[in-house]
């Protein structure tokens, strides 16, 4: 029986002797032989090739063209190929993340919004109170004015104008569904002012003395009837506008009744948040708030989580004098009460059932309008 210390005898080779003597006489181990690396390759199993310019033959699923690579967007999913401009609703720029073609996306198909006022006025934050005295009163001292003006002094001082809405309880229920049910299907909170959200910009941050060049203040009348809009809101009485889906412009707004040059449509709202922040950022609708002289303090709206209906209207082709002829309404960055905001405005009289459009770029030049319908 081997002693208890013994190690392990093997089956392959006899029992030695761990004498010194032993060890030095015994041959030295023949040196490893490790495989070369094209011995590991040929017995290797075989793998797909990878070819250079791989998607160098890829054509767009709807025009069947192979041109425009750098808007060709190849789906996650599937490898298919599609340009931004053939999409429908068309996409004005290629995404930064990953991107499934609307096949293999599982899109939910849209679902009109529950027509009851309850739900409507929840969803909206309605509130039940009497209409403001004084915000009437002072529309009605406005109107005097006007017509105590000579109209030279009118046209040059072109103060806002309110909305105004439908008088038809009814169809303003219609009017507010439709944001609603454009809203739900972007998942998005209705919000008609600014927001501020931990880990974005600071109110502080939104300073209009801030503003590279200086910035419009708007006067005191027009601030008096951006209130008055906006209380008009909160009664549920909004602008006469209807959010209709379009197969090639997405969701996109209309008026649902006439509306004069000047009037105040609606304030653009959402997240504010820093420019720096959202250099890479995927959403198709931020809009500038402040321009800072120190770039790293310009601030810009978010509404991919927070907005109303200004999310919705589109902006026109500023490359092509058709695009430009659409336009009927402006986007204007005022100084209110020192702080930034941007409205817009009826830059001319608009018809019901016209689509709404205005210069997503304004004087910046710097977001590509050129797939823009």
């Amino acid at each position: 029986m081997p002693p208890s210390n013994a190690g392990p005898i093997s089956a392959s080779s006899p029992r030695t002797s761990s004498s010194p003597a032993a060890l030095r006489a015994r041959p030295p181990p023949k040196a490893r032989r490790y495989r070369s690396m094209v011995d590991v390759m040929r017995d290797a199993p075989a793998a797909t090739p990878v070819v250079a310019g791989e998607y160098g033959d890829l054509k767009c699923e709807e025009c069947r063209r192979g041109d425009g690579d750098e808007e060709m967007l190849i789906c996650d999913t599937c490898d298919r190929g599609v340009h931004v401009y053939c999409l429908r609703p068309i996409l004005v720029r290629v995404p930064s993340g990953p991107w499934s073609c609307p096949s293999c996306s599982n899109q939910p198909k849209l679902t009109r919004f529950p027509l009851k006022q309850k739900k409507i006025v929840d969803f909206f934050r309605i509130q039940r109170r009497p209409a403001l005295e004084r915000c009437g009163a002072l529309q009605d001292t406005k109107r005097r004015r006007r017509r105590s003006m000579p109209l030279v002094v009118y046209k040059k001082r072109r103060r806002l104008l309110p909305f105004s809405p439908t008088e038809d309880p009814a169809r303003r229920l219609e009017q507010m569904s439709s944001l609603a049910t454009a809203l739900t299907a972007l998942q998005m909170k209705f919000s008609n002012e600014l927001t501020y959200m931990s880990g974005m910009a600071p109110r502080s941050a939104n300073q209009a003395s801030l503003e590279k060049g200086g910035m419009q203040i708007l006067s005191k009348k027009d601030i008096d009837t951006l209130e008055y809009c906006r209380t008009m809101c909160t009664r549920g009485e909004c602008p006469p506008l209807l959010v209709i889906f379009d197969s090639c412009e997405g969701f996109t707004v209309e008026a649902d009744g006439p509306i004069k040059d000047m009037t105040l449509i609606a304030e653009y709202t959402g997240d504010v948040d820093y420019i720096k922040n959202r250099e890479h950022d995927d959403c198709d609708s931020m809009m500038t708030l402040l321009l800072a002289t120190n770039t790293s303090h310009s601030l810009v709206i978010c509404p991919d989580k927070r907005g109303n209906i200004a999310r919705f209207i589109n902006g026109i082709n500023n490359h092509t004098p058709e695009g430009r002829k659409k336009q009927n309404l402006k986007c204007v960055r005022y100084d209110v009460n020192g702080e930034c905001r941007a409205l817009l405005i009826a830059c001319r009289d608009i018809c019901k059932g016209e689509r709404l459009y205005y210069d997503y770029n304004g004087y910046e030049q710097e977001y590509p309008t050129h797939h823009f319908v």
